[in-house]
């Protein structure tokens, strides 16, 4: 899997039904600001919207850690993430960007653009989809 995030909720799951009893991950302190990707096609029909083309950004503006999405997904399952994740230095990039933020002031301000699913509710979307993807999986 290439995004963490989906590792994660996946990972999660696949624990929470007993298929698996760690997850291995890189850097827990790298911040991204995550969004729900519904938001962003919102804004950019927004955009298409617009009678001049211009460049936006798109984002929430507020950033969460690796390990804040690991505390939130494996709490959604009723586990503690601390028992299943290692933070293993194999999967630490060597040019790792350990900030990754969004400014949609311009989004906002010119095309009332504003992300609707909060950081919290992206979490339990992932992580109830991977959960019913894996349960299918073992069915």
């Amino acid at each position: 899997m290439e995004f963490v995030t989906r590792k994660i909720t996946y990972g999660a799951a696949r624990i929470k039904l007993g298929l698996t009893s760690e997850l291995r991950l890189g850097n827990l302190e790298a911040r991204r600001d995550w969004g729900f990707a519904g938001d962003y096609v919102k804004g950019m029909w927004m955009m298409l919207q617009q009678d001049e083309p211009e460049d936006y950004v798109l984002g929430t503006g507020i950033t969460h850690s690796v390990r804040e999405f690991c505390e939130l997904a494996f709490l959604h399952l009723g586990l503690d993430y601390k028992k299943y994740v290692i933070q293993d230095p194999r999967f630490f990039r060597p040019a790792e960007v350990d900030l990754l933020v969004a400014d949609p002031t311009k989004a906002r301000q010119k095309l009332g653009w504003q992300p609707s699913v909060s950081f919290e509710e992206l979490v339990r979307l992932m992580v109830e989809a991977d959960l019913k993807r894996v349960s299918q999986e073992i069915s």
